[in-house]
């Protein structure tokens, strides 16, 4: 179904204005209202309805909500002016620096923080120190862990926050800890935020902004229901004898905002919501501001804004082509958001890049399925570049004229990867979640200038599984069925290859973005540690088995050399007893650069290592497992 470039229909440009002599700045243009009543917004559901049952009734009973692959949320909302605190040094592969990402190993002052199968550990990193310190469940002690998924955490100041999604009670789960100086650990408290499962293959469901934690999620929306707004955001703080009254509503009807232009109803549709807490304040206070549009999705969130897209699939080819997507863009300063209506859908977060130059560049796919479950590992169709000016954003009645999109080329396999780098987009495909593919022929790999829209391909004999920045250039990761390659790519003064490393006998041991970490010790030098398995496996494998090694290379001018490993010792691994989050979604593996020194964070196994003439030794090693 090649449906993106039809879609492309020639429309009037919308964008900024100029004179003959000096650049006119562009103004904004309307925002979307909200709902100015809560009895306007029972109205509006009402409608919806009427127009789904008169739908229903023309074309036959279609697929519904379950028919769509994937529901990735987790809270979202909008917010004041952030204050950034002074940040700890990252130990955190992110897409934008002052954004951080939930993740399961964070810093605060001397300690190592670490989430692992439902619980917290820290571990003393300083004056040279390696220490197992404090644990404590990732849950509250009345909780029952059984049937919830502790996924990800952040720290901000004394605080840490791990971010779980609970299927007995039906939400989002909020966990809040303190830790001092020390690197003790206590519990707080516990809050649910009514939503739809978050998880993602490849998305993270949290930020970290300053003290504000940032959440999207989509809301499922049944407009025909008696009380529609029963599963609208909504936040409580748990107890015992927790009850269903006790969620205080964080969206009005005053902070709902719709596209001015209609969009397909037929099959559904979804309050998309970004919701900001404050970490600062002990209340633990939470903010909305919901979006409604199509159920499909896609998040990303650059420093100062949420931007979601929200797709609708026509099921029925005789309609002519049409717009299928909205595109949402929801500022972090509180203040309206704007929309506007685009084709196709983005692979996930690493599709959008919002540019210096106040552009959104957008890779786009016509047989997406946006980012959430595993829907982000199965895109496939046309391929094109989607930039516009921020400044185009209105009220959702404009579309994005066909002179905004530039057809790219479609690679060959589903497991698709793409990523901004510097000047460049670069995508490719390999194996990811799969068996490790055999690439009997050159592999294309293809990199677009996105402001000046010129494309390249470099021939490469092996998959695309990993695409990192590496100083001003690129690293390229991927298994030809037997191997490992590390191939590094110089991007000043046109694309090439700089050099390879092979690894025999190995593949990725982790598949998230968090796995891999590159720290710059000049302009064009550095270190980076990804964890591998040996023998291969398939990707899928780093749920249930960990990685054997973490492997450290360097980079001295786009040259990589081999620097060594630090391996796991699974002989001697214990039973921990565990009670939650058993499978290691979110990984258990990660290379650690801080403070001048090197660590291979390997499941319950921390082991630091020192580099000496270029190779790498194991100092020491400790096993903080309960």
């Amino acid at each position: 179904m090649k449906i993106l470039l039809p879609l492309l229909l020639a429309t009037a440009f919308l964008g900024c204005t100029t004179t003959a002599t000096t650049p006119a700045v562009p103004p904004l243009r309307k925002a979307m209202k909200a709902f100015a009543t809560e009895q306007e917004l029972t109205r509006y559901f009402r409608e919806l309805a009427a127009k789904q049952k008169h739908l229903a009734r023309r074309q036959g009973n279609g697929p519904g909500l379950d028919s769509f692959v994937g529901a990735d949320e987790a809270p979202a909302a909008a917010a004041k002016a952030f204050v950034t605190a002074e940040p700890e040094e990252s130990v955190t592969n992110t897409q934008h620096a002052g954004v951080d990402e939930g993740g399961i190993v964070k810093v605060h002052g001397d300690h190592l923080v670490i989430l692992r199968r439902g619980r917290l550990f820290t571990v003393a990193i300083g004056d040279n120190d390696l220490r197992p310190v404090s644990m404590i469940d990732a849950f509250g002690p009345d909780l029952n862990p059984t049937h919830t998924w502790y996924d990800e955490m952040l720290v901000a100041g004394d605080n840490v926050v791990v971010l779980g999604y609970s299927y007995e009670r039906g939400g989002t789960e909020v966990g809040l800890f303190n830790i001092d100086a020390q690197g003790q650990l206590s519990y707080r408290s516990t809050h649910h935020l009514r939503s739809n499962d978050y998880y993602s293959s490849r998305n993270y469901a949290s930020r970290l902004i300053g003290n504000k934690l940032i959440f999207y999620s989509p809301h499922y929306i049944h407009p025909s229901e008696d009380n529609p707004r029963i599963n609208f955001p909504a936040v409580r703080k748990w107890h015992k004898d927790a009850t269903a009254n006790e969620f205080r509503q964080i969206v009005s009807a005053t902070r709902i905002y719709r596209p001015a232009a209609e969009f397909d109803v037929a099959h559904n549709v979804a309050l998309h919501t970004v919701t900001v807490c404050d970490l600062a304040s002990q209340a633990f206070e939470c903010q909305g501001t919901s979006v409604i549009g199509p159920p499909g999705h896609n998040f990303y969130v650059s420093p100062d804004s949420v931007y979601v897209w929200a797709s609708a699939w026509d099921y029925e080819e005789r309609r002519s082509p049409r717009s299928k997507s909205l595109l949402f863009r929801m500022p972090l300063d509180g203040s309206a958001p704007r929309a506007l209506r685009t084709s196709g859908s983005p692979v996930d977060q690493f599709s959008f890049l919002q540019s210096d130059d106040q552009h959104l560049n957008v890779l786009v796919r016509s047989e997406a399925k946006g980012d959430g479950m595993w829907a982000a590992e199965v895109a496939a169709g046309d391929v094109a570049l989607m930039r516009i000016p921020l400044a185009s954003f209105s009220d959702g009645s404009d579309s994005v004229p066909a002179s905004s999109y530039r057809q790219l080329a479609e690679p060959e396999g589903y497991t698709f990867q793409n990523r901004f780098i510097g000047d460049y987009l670069i995508y490719g495909t390999g194996s990811g979640w799969g068996n490790p593919e055999t690439t009997d022929k050159p592999k294309d790999l293809y990199l677009v200038e996105w402001a000046r829209g010129v494309s390249h391909a470099l021939s490469l004999p092996h998959g695309v599984d990993r695409i990192e920045q590496m100083g001003s250039g690129a690293v390229v990761v991927g298994t030809d069925g037997k191997d490992l390659h590390f191939t590094s790519v110089r991007l000043q003064q046109g694309p090439q290859i700089a050099s390879r490393y092979t690894r025999t006998a190995a593949s990725q041991g982790e598949l998230r973005s968090h796995g891999f970490f590159y720290k710059p010790d000049g302009d064009d030098t550095g270190m980076l540690g990804l964890p591998i398995s040996v023998p291969g496996r398939a990707g899928y494998h780093h749920l249930f088995e960990s990685s054997a090694a973490i492997m450290f290379l360097r980079n001295d001018a786009m040259q990589l050399s081999v620097i060594g490993e630090l391996g796991a010792q699974a002989d001697k691994a214990r039973n921990d007893g565990c009670r939650a989050s058993c499978v290691d979604w979110y990984g258990n593996a990660r290379p650690l650069f801080l403070r001048g020194r090197l660590f291979a964070l390997l499941g319950y196994e921390l082991v630091e290592g020192a580099v000496r003439d270029g190779q790498i030794s194991e100092l020491r090693r400790i096993n903080y497992a309960p």
